[in-house]
């Protein structure tokens, strides 16, 4: 007896999505999107959500596969977003992130985030590195990515931003990652960058704010030195927290051991930001973030 030939299994055509969204909290918000999802043949694989009592806003972030394609499921998730008045987005799952870094002579938290890309633990896309030093030239040159060095002084500063933007809109970037960029960015670029620059700031915000914060925390004879994420706003320090992590130290440790220990907790905690920012898990709520694990 012969065995009958099996037969090829089809190569699926299902997309991945991951829609989010927030808008003012009230009944039947999971329903009416459940029901378009559903309507457009979408299979709901994960759904996180969170109403805030101290805002009173709704977010949601919701994991489908479906055959539809981007722009017939785009138009019909359009009408219940209006209704409801939704901040949304639908993005196509494992999409890569376009992330220009930035750095000053400090390379510990941008060869972090290099090496993360480069295995592809991170999802970000890198088309260039931006410095106001020539310091960490080589380190991109490793990496084969575009260093752009653009010094700033005083004179300058408005020139050394334009460039910036110029370098943003050229490379279609939708996130800039300042990796211990030692320069604090006018108000009007922070505006212009809302939501979408991510800092790293090395102490256990809102502790020790602006700069030497190693030494000021060592002054202040403190147990638990840490690092924080947070989005870039015109507030010096003061942007939604995105992550944060801290180690232990004591009195027997000098300010300069305390910053050489802090470097692995800055490179961590920035990674971890932008692995969350860039798979659309991080939505804002004022002056705070929520985030979907």
């Amino acid at each position: 007896m012969t065995e009958a030939p099996v037969a090829a299994a089809k190569p699926s055509t299902k997309i991945a999505y991951n829609l989010t969204l927030s808008c003012a909290d009230r009944p039947g918000i999971v329903a009416a999107v459940a029901g378009v999802l559903a309507e457009a043949g979408c299979n709901i694989v994960d759904s996180q959500q969170y109403g805030s009592p101290e805002s009173g806003r709704f977010f949601m972030r919701v994991a489908v596969s479906t055959e539809t394609d981007y722009q017939q499921l785009h138009a019909k998730l359009q009408p219940v977003a209006e209704s409801f008045g939704m901040d949304w987005g639908l993005h196509r799952e494992g999409q890569k992130m376009r992330t220009l870094l930035m750095a000053s002579k400090s390379g510990h938290c941008l060869n972090h985030l290099l090496f993360l890309q480069r295995s592809g633990t991170l999802p970000i896309e890198v088309p260039a590195i931006v410095s106001n030093h020539t310091d960490l030239a080589g380190l991109a040159e490793f990496y084969g990515i575009e260093y752009h060095h653009i010094p700033v002084t005083p004179d300058t500063k408005a020139q050394a931003e334009d460039r910036l933007r110029a370098l943003v809109a050229e490379h279609d970037v939708e996130l800039v990652v300042l990796a211990r960029y030692m320069q604090v960015l006018s108000n009007q670029l922070c505006t212009d960058l809302q939501g979408r620059a991510i800092n790293i700031h090395h102490s256990f915000l809102p502790s020790f704010k602006g700069a030497r914060p190693y030494h000021q925390a060592h002054a202040r004879g403190v147990k638990l030195i840490g690092a924080t994420a947070h989005y870039v706003t015109p507030d010096l320090d003061e942007g939604p927290i995105i992550e944060q992590e801290v180690i232990r130290v004591s009195h027997a440790r000098s300010a300069e051991q305390f910053v050489a220990m802090g470097r692995d907790v800055e490179a961590r905690t920035l990674s971890q930001a932008v692995q969350w920012h860039a798979e659309h898990r991080v939505l804002l709520d004022g002056t705070r973030t929520v985030i979907f694990n």
